[in-house]
């Protein structure tokens, strides 16, 4: 059994988590790291934000008709992660996930800016072949590299595709340069401005085959979450994120991350309490 001991942090768990990784069937892991964001910092804290907004929502759900008091989930709390570097920030997120998927649990990461996801994604490849990624986000986040860093938030699903040759479908994606968007076209299953509708359309596809789903919170409109890194209008609804959830419930998600919540540019606390619901229904979804 993977020992988290001396890597995680606990302070408030997410409402209703259990105190037992044993029986937990899903482990909510936080990786605040902000270190290669592009304009605006502070996603660090958007995991323990998430946390205290989550007493805020009934522990019944009225999309699923289920009831997180009935659920085997555990919060291990906020990964330590040695302030600015990048290395080895995602050495630890990597080892932590693999041994979390070890223990034959469900990995639900809270980010953190986007680059978390790349550590997590290293994990779960190497343990799922054929792994696909559903992606969620205003952003293609297909450069190379970005303001000469490598290892950006710009660039986790490029590294995705290059390093790990994961299959991508992009859904909502509504602001890319000019190489990203033919870099996507020939290389990813890329759906811009939308999610449901394509997401609906490609259920088929999808199934049979493992999945990493990985948001990230700027899909939504700024009107709906302001609290972000980097916003972008016109995006999709809040709604329309929520009613994305049961779609992935069909399918064979291995992995799952929310990332890029900034909660000091959400003064009303609407962005965090957007993620912290979204994160209910994934736990409802993929907890036992």
């Amino acid at each position: 059994m993977f020992n988290l001991g001396g890597l995680c942090e606990r302070g408030g768990g997410y409402m209703a988590a259990g105190d037992d990784y044993l029986s937990a069937t899903l482990v909510i892991l936080g990786a605040p790291m902000d270190f290669t964001g592009s304009f605006r910092p502070g996603s660090r804290s958007g995991p323990q934000a998430i946390r205290l907004a989550s007493p805020g929502l009934e522990e019944y759900s009225i999309y699923s008709n289920k009831d997180l008091r009935e659920l085997s989930f555990f919060d291990a709390g906020d990964l330590l992660l040695p302030l600015g570097n990048v290395g080895r920030s995602l050495e630890v997120i990597e080892k932590t996930v693999s041994g979390i998927l070890c223990d034959n649990k469900f990995p639900l990461l809270l980010g953190g800016e986007h680059l978390v996801s790349l550590a997590a994604l290293r994990a779960v490849a190497a343990k799922k072949p054929g792994l696909a990624v559903v992606h969620f986000d205003a952003h293609a986040d297909l450069r190379s590299g970005y303001m000469g860093e490598a290892h950006s938030h710009a660039a986790v699903m490029y590294h995705a595709y290059n390093d790990l040759g994961i299959d991508l479908y992009q859904f909502g994606i509504r602001s890319a340069s000019p190489q990203e968007v033919e870099f996507a076209n020939q290389h990813t299953h890329f759906y811009p401005f939308h999610v449901l509708g394509p997401l609906r359309d490609c259920l088929a596809e999808l199934r049979g085959r493992p999945l990493y789903v990985s948001i990230d919170i700027d899909v939504v409109d700024p009107a709906f979450a302001p609290g972000t890194g980097t916003p972008e209008p016109g995006g999709i609804t809040s709604a329309e994120l929520l009613a994305a959830v049961p779609l992935l419930a069909e399918l064979d998600v291995v992995a799952f991350d929310l990332v890029e919540v900034a909660p000091a540019y959400d003064p009303a606390g609407i962005t965090a309490m957007l993620a912290a619901k979204v994160i209910r229904e994934v736990v409802m979804a993929f907890a036992k």
